[in-house]
């Protein structure tokens, strides 16, 4: 059963938005907890995942129910709401758009009926072979317009074999799948989760009282009261139900974690690979100051994300640390669109200089990656306007040149200032006195991950996955509103 019709939802500037990730996911399985709030603020705290849709499915053991909808987790769900999501197995969806337009019917989690009940499912990452898939399904099977609808389908379809169980049907489909999946999934009795076999998505395991919950950071299971029990292994099925965690290998696991987790993606409060990601941006902003120092009288952050690296950088150059920008945290997203005088303002809505600082002062602009270049470039200018004497540019990661095909939005290298520029002529564009990238090999090394495990493609170009030309495609299936 599906409720939930909404059509909200608006950027304040689709040219001018931070890379995006696909989504964030959760999923519980408690006996005798109240799974429907454990799974919002599981979402609540991925809400920086995915800001398009919520959604949350339940199952008190003879059905699946789901309610989602356009918008923040906070306006798709209330206590009235919640109160009618009852059950002991959740799973929960926030998502941005990367392959399937931003839609009510490409909000998650996905539901499919099989011939043992229902089936849903979450998705966080993008598949490259899309197309091959779809052509599994039977005509008429489904309208889909994401790669997890028809994932969904195809599990669903499989599991049709009442003989068959959903996890021996997940094990046998899963190694087919081409691309970046951390998934979670469930029917009306048991709870799972798989990664692909490069586990360039996150995804970790917590433990309750009296269950368990699977998220894709360990933040998730902080808010919820979860103990951290470990990362679910690349090319790994884990099946939760009354008898416990079972795990599964359905491929050898050949790590390749997204390095851009790292330096945007994650929250600075979440744990990957044993370390926490604040540790690690921090020491990313010393390497910086190391490779690209500059005379300066402040080191100032763009807001919130570049504000580990900065503090690293002031720590490693001996330049004083301050703010220099003021952000409204609640402009984020807006259900009411600017008007064109508004608009015109552009960066000003979200950020605003503190004069009495800056003015006089050459500033150390520390942000933690440039994709098209409109929002550094806006920023400069505002220094500028403010009295900022110099305004000298850093970036915690190189220069994003190459697409991504696995989840991050930025899916062209027209998109991207790097694809087409040189840094000098990056700097010109943004108006600055200098600019500075941190290099590839000095971020790696920050992570203290070894190059091999990582992936890194959207700098270097390297997929660990091959792309052919079927899966560059990344719009493949994207609905056109009528």
């Amino acid at each position: 059963m599906l409720k939930g019709d909404g059509r909200l939802g608006h950027d304040l500037d689709p040219h001018d938005r931070a890379p995006r990730d696909a989504c964030g996911v959760f999923g519980v399985w408690a006996s005798g907890e109240d799974v429907s709030k454990l799974t919002y603020y599981g979402l609540y705290a991925l809400q920086h995942r995915g800001q398009e849709s919520a959604g949350i499915a339940v199952s008190e053991g003879d059905r699946i129910l789901v309610y989602k909808d356009m918008g923040l987790v906070a306006q798709v769900f209330d206590e009235s709401v919640l109160s009618t999501l009852r059950g002991h197995i959740a799973v929960g969806h926030c998502r941005y758009s990367t392959t399937g337009s931003s839609v009510w019917e490409n909000a998650q989690p996905t539901l499919c009926s099989t011939a043992g009940g229902g089936l849903a499912l979450a998705h966080n990452g993008n598949l490259i072979n899309t197309a091959a898939l779809a052509e599994r399904l039977a005509p008429g099977t489904t309208r889909a317009t994401s790669d997890t609808e028809i994932l969904t389908a195809l599990l669903a379809n499989d599991a049709n074999d009442r003989e068959r169980s959903v996890e021996d049907t997940a094990a046998e489909l899963l190694p087919q799948v081409k691309g970046a999946y951390s998934l979670v999934f469930m029917n009306e009795k048991t709870l799972y989760a798989a990664r692909d076999p490069q586990g360039i998505r996150p995804l970790v395991l917590g433990r309750l009282e009296q269950g368990w919950v699977v998220a894709s950071e360990t933040a998730a299971l902080d808010i919820v009261g979860a103990a951290f029990v470990r990362e679910i292994e690349p090319g790994e099925l884990l099946t939760i139900d009354e008898r416990g965690v079972r795990a599964r290998r359905f491929a050898p696991a050949e790590p390749k974690g997204c390095l851009f987790e790292y330096v945007y993606l994650a929250r600075p409060d979440t744990t990957i690979a044993g370390r926490g990601v604040q540790s690690t941006r921090v020491e990313i902003g010393r390497r910086l100051a190391r490779e690209h120092p500059v005379e300066a009288d402040l080191v100032i952050p763009t807001p919130e994300s570049g504000t580990p690296a900065a503090i690293g950088y002031a720590e490693a150059s001996g330049i004083p640390y301050g703010q220099g920008l003021v952000k409204n945290s609640y402009v984020g997203r807006t259900f009411i669109q600017p008007s064109q005088t508004i608009r015109q303002l552009g960066i000003r809505l979200k950020l605003n200089p503190l004069r009495e600082v800056i003015a006089g002062k050459r500033l150390v602009v520390v942000d933690d990656s440039i994709v098209r270049g409109n929002t550094q470039r806006a920023i400069v200018r505002m220094l500028r306007e403010a009295g900022a004497a110099e305004v000298h540019v850093r970036i915690s990661s190189p220069p994003v040149s190459w697409p991504c095909f696995y989840g991050i939005d930025f899916a062209t290298r027209a998109e991207l200032i790097a694809g087409s520029l040189s840094v000098e002529q990056i700097c010109d564009s943004l108006g600055a006195d200098s600019l500075g990238y941190i290099s590839l090999e000095e971020l790696t090394a920050a992570t203290t991950i070894p190059a091999g495990r990582l992936c890194r493609a959207c700098f270097d170009g390297s997929y660990p996955i091959p792309i052919d030309e079927d899966g560059l495609g990344k719009y493949l299936l994207e609905k056109v509103d009528a």
